[in-house]
């Protein structure tokens, strides 16, 4: 059995090198956690064979858990009607009211739990060799809670696996619940021997550079935000603080730039999304990031690296979808346009 987990940068295709594993050989899992990820890996393996193969299950995870390893063997069991998205934030509750609401749905953020408590591990680790050879897990940081447990004991299976992610890229959690792992992702050599303790290979250099950014990116994002990132490419491109109300105009109103902000881009009128939300996109030339008072205010004194790790992760998604340029233009800014 080979187990191995990728940590990865963004833009150093880790996604077309999961596509690259596959083969109509063998039986394939693919989990993943976000629809532009699922979305981006279902028109990747439709480019590679023009269809596709009955061999390859892609599954995000929350159907995964709920369809491949509750419903087999506990759905029956508990007459549970789906899922209640909302997570259970009572620590205090006893029996099945831990895992299930008034309505019997299950609480997304403790199915996997549910599942581990009903004792039936070794039953879904026999299913997984039973139906495929292969589980791949693309943007395997965003695990988290009871989910990571999960994770890791269901990699004791006897098939292959090849988890891929970028740790700076933790920018979701599949679920919460309390104090559960909730350190996990606080300190990056304590979690990569999360993996080796469960017996995986780390593998720190076979997606270390990135394809998608330039050199002048890449170290804009190595020293003024802290993470390392290198490239493949040799270019040069431009990235611009914007300070001229006509400059800033002239790109908010360019249908070209998709503008990026830390949250509620629907506000502000133009082709835009939100910092987060655009990870696993890879589509983008030129992209204006727009600063936030707190990312601004630690832009202008270069404390990017002191931020708290949820806005230094998602700004770094942010400023990595860039292929050519990258603005910057400063809220305070975009307030003075707009009225």
């Amino acid at each position: 059995m080979d187990k191995t987990v990728i940590f990865a940068v963004a833009g150093s295709g880790k996604t077309t090198h999961i596509i690259n594993q596959l083969t109509l050989e063998k039986k394939a899992l693919i989990i993943t956690y976000t629809n532009s990820n699922y979305d981006n890996l279902r028109r990747k393996i439709i480019e590679k064979w023009g269809y596709f193969p009955i061999t390859i299950k892609l599954v995000n995870y929350f159907s995964f858990l709920y369809s491949f390893c509750y419903r087999p063997f506990l759905a029956s069991k508990y007459n549970t009607k789906g899922i209640n998205w909302k997570p259970n934030t009572n620590l205090f509750a006893v029996g099945q009211r831990r895992y299930i609401d008034s309505f019997s749905r299950l609480y997304s953020n403790r199915i996997a739990k549910f599942i581990v408590e009903n004792n039936i591990l070794q039953d879904i680790i026999a299913r997984f060799s039973k139906y495929f050879d292969v589980l791949y897990i693309d943007e395997v940081q965003d695990f988290a809670g009871h989910d990571f447990n999960f994770l890791r004991d269901i990699s004791q299976t006897s098939i292959d696996m090849l988890f891929v992610g970028d740790f700076y890229q933790h920018t979701f959690d599949t679920s919460r619940d309390g104090k559960v792992n909730k350190s996990l992702h606080d300190d990056y050599r304590k979690y990569m021997a999360t993996f080796q303790a469960a017996g995986f290979v780390i593998d720190s250099a076979t997606l270390l550079k990135s394809y998608r950014c330039s050199p002048t990116i890449c170290q804009f994002i190595t020293d003024k935000i802290g993470i390392e990132i290198q490239s493949h490419r040799a270019d040069a491109t431009l990235i611009t603080l914007v300070n001229d109300k006509v400059d800033a105009q002239r790109i908010l109103e360019d249908n070209q730039i998709v503008k990026l902000f830390y949250q509620e881009h629907y506000k502000y009128g133009c082709f835009s999304k939100n910092w987060g939300d655009c990870k696993g996109e890879d589509h983008y030339n030129d992209v204006c990031v727009i600063l936030n008072k707190t990312v601004l205010e630690s832009y202008n004194a270069g404390r990017l690296k002191n931020l708290v790790p949820q806005t230094r992760n998602k700004f770094y998604v942010a400023c990595s979808r860039a292929k050519q340029n990258l603005y910057f233009i400063p809220h305070t800014l975009l307030t003075s346009i707009r009225h």
